[in-house]
């Protein structure tokens, strides 16, 4: 199974966030322990130092809050260049899809996350089903991870889901996806907080132009056949040109720096198991 962690940056109707954008990353299941294994030894350092959980979100750590202000510029960019970092690390290839909407080419505000959504589950979906022709012995299903934000997009999004499933969408079907979309605290997995900084990378690049995410996350854009990637955008007509001025930044990411991962745990001796059920209990296996 693929599971596909997104998050979202920018905020319809939001006129200080002209971009949207929907984003993350499909991990093969076998892939999930050791991606957050790579996350956890980027954080542990700062933790140590803060002496509490701290979440890889790129906004705070590039804006130095929700924790993260105690630490250098120097040091929170190190830290965000490291997350974007372990997608060339693992192994098989991991991809990256993406939708990218500039607000004002939509007609209707309400349909910006719908839109993104349908578009990004047919990505997916032909991803996966690309796979199984390549390969009749690799039919494999999937499943969109969410950070649980708010309890009615949840509702509206497992809705939206059923029905792309069972009526259909603009593109056709889903036929790959092996059940609703699950929504998860991002506290819970470093995987929905690895998403965020792609989703806010590519946020950055198409409003501010701004360049250190953008060339690290563009080359693990989804292969879909024929041309197509995993990356979807409605723009401006003149966006693209305002695009190609975009120019080196001034301060730039440094390198990804190899991590070791967390130790484990000493092992505990084995002790008498602790009792969880009275003793004169009637137990019906």
């Amino acid at each position: 199974m693929y599971l596909t962690y997104l998050d979202e940056s920018g905020s319809p109707g939001d006129l200080n966030t002209p971009f949207f954008v929907l984003a993350g990353v499909s991990v093969f299941e076998r892939q999930t322990h050791w991606l957050e294994q790579a996350l956890d030894a980027i954080a542990a350092p700062f933790e140590q130092r803060a002496g509490t959980y701290l979440e890889l979100h790129a906004s705070p750590m590039f804006s130095g809050k929700e924790g993260w202000g105690q630490f250098s510029a120097e040091e929170r960019s190190q830290a965000a260049a490291d997350v974007i970092g372990v997608l060339t690390g693992i192994r098989p290839k991991l991809n990256v899809f993406a939708a990218v909407v500039e607000q004002s080419q939509m007609l209707r505000t309400a349909d910006i996350l719908p839109y993104c959504y349908e578009i990004l589950a047919s990505k997916f979906d032909d991803y996966l089903a690309l796979k199984f022709q390549r390969n009749r012995h690799d039919a494999q299903r999937g499943l969109f991870v969410l950070d649980q934000k708010r309890a009615v997009e949840e509702k509206d999004m497992q809705a939206l889901h059923r029905t792309f499933k069972q009526v259909g969408h603009a593109g056709g079907r889903l036929r790959n996806f092996a059940e609703v979309p699950m929504f998860v605290d991002s506290r819970s997995t470093r995987l929905i907080q690895l998403a965020d900084s792609i989703a806010y990378w590519i946020f950055r690049y198409y409003a501010r132009l701004d360049l250190r995410g953008w060339p690290h996350i563009a080359p693990f854009m989804a292969p879909l056949g024929n041309g197509r990637s995993g990356l979807h955008q409605v723009l401006d007509p003149a966006t693209p040109a305002r695009l190609a001025t975009a120019q080196p930044p001034v301060y730039p990411f440094p390198p990804a720096q190899p991590r070791p991962a967390p130790a484990a745990a000493p092992a505990q001796p084995a002790g008498q198991p602790v009792a969880r059920i009275a003793p004169n209990a009637l137990i019906l296996p």
